[in-house]
C-alpha cells in the first residue's frame, strides 16, 4: 500500500497481520510459505492504516499474528499499551515486562518487531530524550511521532 511513509508492504495469515515491511521491500522467502496476493484480505489492515495516517485512529483493533519468542510477545504487549501521543524509553519498556535491567534486549525484541506502527515501537526512544534506531529510519520514526502530536525536536541549551 501507498503510505505517506511510502510504500508499505503488508502481510497477512487467515489469524491476523503477521508483518509490514517498509519501502515495499519483500523478505526473503521461507521455504514453507506461500504469498497470495489479496487486496480483500488485507483491506481491514489497510483501512485502519489510512484511518491512522489520517489522524482519526489511535488504537489499532485488527488481529494480529505475531511469531516471536515468548519474550518478544511480552516486550510487543508492552509496546501496545503505549497510548497514542506518548513515549517511553526502553529502560522503561524492560521494567515493565518484568526485566528491569534487560533493556538492550527490549531494544532488539523492538528491532524485530513484525508489525511496526500498530505495535507502536517508535514511541520509545532513549532515556536522554534522544530519538534511537528504528527499522524503517530515524526519519520514519519521527514523522511517525510528529503525526502523534510528540515533538521531535529538543531545543539547543546555551550556556
Amino acid at each position: 500500500m501507498q503510505s505517506p511513509l511510502g510504500a508499505l508492504l503488508l502481510a497477512a495469515t487467515g489469524t491476523g497481520l503477521r508483518a509490514i515491511y517498509f519501502h515495499g521491500r519483500k523478505p526473503a522467502p521461507d521455504k514453507d510459505q506461500v504469498w497470495i496476493e489479496s487486496e480483500d484480505a488485507l483491506r481491514p489492515y489497510r483501512n485502519q492504516l489510512d484511518e491512522y495516517f489520517l489522524g482519526n485512529r489511535r488504537e489499532f483493533t485488527c488481529p494480529l499474528d505475531l511469531s516471536g519468542t515468548e519474550f518478544q510477545k511480552r516486550c510487543w504487549d508492552a509496546l501496545r499499551k503505549i497510548p497514542y501521543g506518548k513515549t517511553c524509553s526502553y529502560a522503561d519498556l524492560a521494567k515493565d515486562v518484568g526485566s528491569p535491567r534487560a533493556f538492550r534486549a527490549v531494544g532488539q525484541a523492538n528491532h524485530n518487531n513484525p508489525v511496526p506502527i500498530i505495535v507502536p515501537c517508535h514511541r520509545v526512544i532513549g532515556s536522554n530524550g534522544a530519538l534511537t534506531g528504528y527499522g524503517g529510519g530515524l526519519s520514519i520514526k519521527e514523522k511517525l511521532l510528529e503525526l502523534e502530536g510528540i515533538s521531535t525536536h529538543k531545543p539547543l541549551l546555551f550556556a
